[in-house]
């Protein structure tokens, strides 16, 4: 039986260009691990170019969790933000792969046009190195496994799952 995903994650980033391949890296360890009652309730689309438009569809209920490399952040650095927190401020962390306009401009006129926000997050990491066929850079790497556990834990938050202690 097929029914709508519950959570939509927009993997964003250029597996060519440095620190920018890092959230595509995240989420192909993450997705493997993650139980079926979690896969069942996501739908991932990867994203070059962060589009707001992949927001405004969402359907009655349904969330979203970007994930991408991270501007105005530091090297490594890994930050989670509500949807909310972004359309509100322009001088933090913001999804670097919104080169069309403003993310929270963006953010804004989706919150009008629908006549509320989607609930979700931004989960980032901050990048160093962006050049076309250049590795990750030593911040960014040393950070993934953190990355992928913020990304995982964000998934769990939205969709309201415990996640149990490994004490």
């Amino acid at each position: 039986m097929s029914h709508a995903a519950s959570l939509r994650i927009l993997v964003c980033g250029d597996a060519d260009r440095g620190d920018n391949g890092a959230p595509l890296i995240a989420i192909a360890h993450l997705l493997p691990t993650l139980p079926r009652q979690v896969l069942d309730q996501v739908e991932v689309r990867r994203r070059e170019l962060l589009d707001v438009s992949d927001l405004i569809d969402l359907g009655e209920g349904e969330a979203c969790v970007i994930i991408d490399t991270a501007a105005n952040v530091e090297p490594g650095a890994i930050v989670t933000v509500s949807l909310l927190d972004l359309a509100n401020r322009s001088d933090g962390p913001v999804p670097r792969s919104a080169h069309v306009a403003r993310i929270d401009e963006g953010i804004r006129s989706i919150s009008t046009a629908r006549g509320c926000l989607p609930p979700g997050s931004f989960v980032g990491i901050g990048g160093r190195s962006f050049g076309f066929g250049v590795p990750l850079s030593i911040p960014v790497r040393t950070a993934l496994p953190g990355f992928t556990l913020a990304i995982g834990t964000e998934i769990m938050r939205i969709l309201g799952i415990r996640v149990p202690d490994p004490r």
